[in-house]
């Protein structure tokens, strides 16, 4: 995984959707994309969605998919 301040032509194509558990206007806003354009393909962007142009959070699919599963399971007890 590495941060990145990501120009446009790498989130050409990107589609941001904030999470359904951000907190509303509690300033826990977090979006997702899935990036299928290279260099980003088969990964996901993480990002605030408060400050959208900076930096996003690059996951590979596999570890984002084992992230939020576990999150599902509950297996980091939050």
């Amino acid at each position: 995984m590495t941060t990145n301040n990501l120009t446009p032509p790498e989130l050409r194509g990107a589609v941001w959707r904030k999470s359904s558990y951000s907190g509303g206007n509690e300033g826990q806003c977090v979006e997702v994309a899935d990036l299928t354009t290279a260099p980003s393909a088969g990964q996901r962007g993480v990002r605030d969605s408060k400050n959208p142009g900076g930096p996003a959070l690059l996951v590979p699919e596999a570890v984002f998919t084992a992230f939020t599963t576990g999150l599902k399971a509950g297996a980091f007890g939050i």
